[in-house]
Order: C-alpha cells, then structure tokens, then sequence
C-alpha cells in the first residue's frame, strides 16, 4: 500500500468514534462483492462505471477495489465501530468452483482474530451442471475455508449459513433428482463427518407460507430471513401488497412479511431483515421505475431500525435479538448502509444510536 493511501485510511479512521461496548443485539449487514474490475459474473465488467453517472453515491472510500485487504479491514473497523456484529458476504457458486468471493477472502487475509464474525449468503441462483457431487463438493469448500475459522457465525454453536431463496432451495433439489430434505442432511453429513455439528440454515424468501411451513420446516431448515422485501405478503400469494413506491411503501412492505413471520412462521428463529433502501437507477432501473425513489433520510431509516428493535424486544426467544440490514454496499441496486461522500456516516450513526448499549 502506497503512504499515500496510508495517510487516506488513518484519516479515515480518525474521523468515526470507537465503539466497543457490548449490547444485547447481534445486527449484521451483508456485503456485496461486487466492486473488482474483470471478476466472472460481474453485471458490469468494470462495475463502477454505471454508479459513477450518480456521483452522490460516491463511497467515502472512493470507487474501491473490494479485493483489496486493507480496505476491507477499513469497512470492518467501521462496522464495529457503530455496532455492526457480524457481515455476511454475499456468495457464489458456478463451474465446481466459487467466484465473487474476493470480498470475503480479502476480509480474512486482513481481519484481526476476534473483531468481527462473518458468514456467507449463500446466492442460489446457479445450477449444479455436475450433480449431487457438485453440490457436495461446494458443501466441502465451506467445511475447509469457513466453518473451522473461530470467527464464523455460529448460532446456537452451529456454523450459519444463509440462503438466498428457499424456493430456489426447492428448485435445485428437484434439478438434482432429490428432496430439499435430502440436500440440508448431505450437508449435515458432510460437516459431522469433518468433526463439526450440523448447520444452521437460515432460509430467505417473502412471508409466504408454502415456503416457510411447508418446504423449510420439513427440509430442516434453522431459521428465516430475506435478503430484501420489496412487496409485502401476509402468507400467500394473494395477500400481496402492490408497492406503489417511495420509502414509506418499501417500509410498509416490510411490517407487512414482519408480522406474519414473527406470528405464523414454523421455523424456530427469525433473524429480523432491515432495509437502507432502494434505487436501482445505476443498473438500469426498476420495473416500474417509481420503486427507485425508495430511499430513506436518516430519520426515516432510524424510525424503521426502532420498529425492527420493538419486534426483537416483543420476541427475544423468537428473533435470539438478531437482525440483519440490507446491505453494506449494494451501490448497483441503490442499497448501501456504507459511509459515502454525501451523507458520511449519518446512516451508521442511526444504527448504533438505536442498536448501541
């Protein structure tokens, strides 16, 4: 690293309190790799390129590289910092082999043991073109390069792993000739065969209840949770919501699958999802495009973190007082709880006001 970008991070540093105190809340974010120039399965080969039309989303940081360890060491300090306790790295897997994982090998070259846990978001939305091996051979991976590290998430002592869509879950399980049962006990195998105990899948997909209390809960799945809610359900199809845009409709969608979660979910464990927004506008936009103009002010979002603090606080057995915000830095899809130049740390000052001991 050049002293120049020595000189940038110190000051960087210096700007943000420490904040170090336990609190009774476990609130993650998830991080998107997607910001390496060149890296396969990139929407946008040289990736800033779109975001830079919209120079008010211009990161503190500058327009980084996410493969670059120091920098990932900066964004964890400053998670910690303002009361973020874990980060789920956003993950993939094609061709027997992971790729956008440079994030979160960046962030293990450089992390101090002990400062920050982690997880993976497991991004479902590939085939296994090489079957049942394949699936267990990316299973295999997850033993060797995550789940004997201290850091790794566990609940419940289990490693924790998300997963992006139960109803993918579903699909890929029917593409492998197997049942979604049959997927989350290989993995099971898998990981007591290496000394470890079982893992704790954490299912995301809308408040729908096939998917939770019919697919989840017979598949064996751990817990629930969503990436993002961009319309609201109640348990069916039917109950839909028509998101008719701006913040408070983005909001409203997510007390809407809130509600029936917390009360109707058969799962044991709901791991509350937070929102920062939404504003698709540098990868093209939205259908339809009033869905764009879904970002909060710092206020708005504070009043959100409190309504999701108030569910943890009404079901402490139910949510174990664990939330997660969507997302670190998704810049592409106008999502991002990373300081930038415009707004500096007003949307981190919010979670650790509400979130902080």
């Amino acid at each position: 690293m050049t002293s120049k970008i020595k000189y940038c991070f110190c000051l960087l540093f210096l700007m943000a309190p420490i904040f170090s105190s336990a609190s009774d809340y476990l609130i993650g974010t998830y991080y998107f790799p997607g910001w390496t120039n060149h890296e396969k399965g990139l929407i946008y080969p040289i990736p800033w390129s779109p975001v830079k039309k919209y120079p008010d989303k211009e990161p503190l940081l500058g327009w980084y590289s996410d493969n670059d360890p120091a920098m990932l060491h900066q964004q964890v300090e400053w998670m910690r910092e303002y009361g973020i306790g874990y980060v789920a790295f956003d993950w993939y897997w094609g061709g027997n082999q992971p790729f956008l994982s440079q994030a979160v090998d960046a962030f293990k070259a450089s992390k101090v043991p002990g400062e920050m846990k982690y997880s993976i978001l497991w991004a479902n939305h590939f085939k296994f073109p090489g079957g049942v091996p394949e699936y267990k051979k990316m299973v295999e991976y997850w033993v060797k390069e995550y789940f004997k590290d201290p850091d790794f998430l566990k609940i419940d002592g289990r490693p924790a792993i998300f997963v992006f869509s139960v109803g993918r879950f579903f699909d890929t399980a029917k593409d492998l000739g197997v049942t979604p049962k049959n997927l989350i006990d290989m993995a099971d195998e898998i990981t007591q065969n290496a000394g470890l105990p079982k893992i704790y899948f954490v299912g995301e997909d809308h408040a729908l209840e096939y998917w939770f209390n019919n697919v989840a809960k017979k598949a064996g799945f751990s817990s629930a949770s969503v990436y993002n809610y961009r319309l609201g359900y109640s348990g069916s199809a039917e109950s839909v919501t028509v998101n008719t845009g701006g913040w408070d409709a983005l909001a409203a969608a997510y007390h809407q699958n809130w509600d029936w979660m917390i009360k109707h979910s058969a799962l044991d464990n709901y791991i509350v999802p937070m929102s920062i927004g939404w504003d698709r506008r540098p990868w093209g936009g939205s259908k339809p495009a009033k869905l764009d103009d879904s970002i909060p002010t710092p206020q708005e979002f504070e009043a959100h973190l409190l309504e999701a603090k108030k569910l943890m606080d009404a079901y402490p057995v139910k949510t174990k007082k664990m939330g997660i915000i969507c997302c670190w830095n998704e810049f592409g899809e106008g999502s991002y709880l990373e300081p930038t130049k415009k707004f500096g740390f007003s949307y981190l000052e919010q979670v650790k006001a509400v979130f902080g001991p």
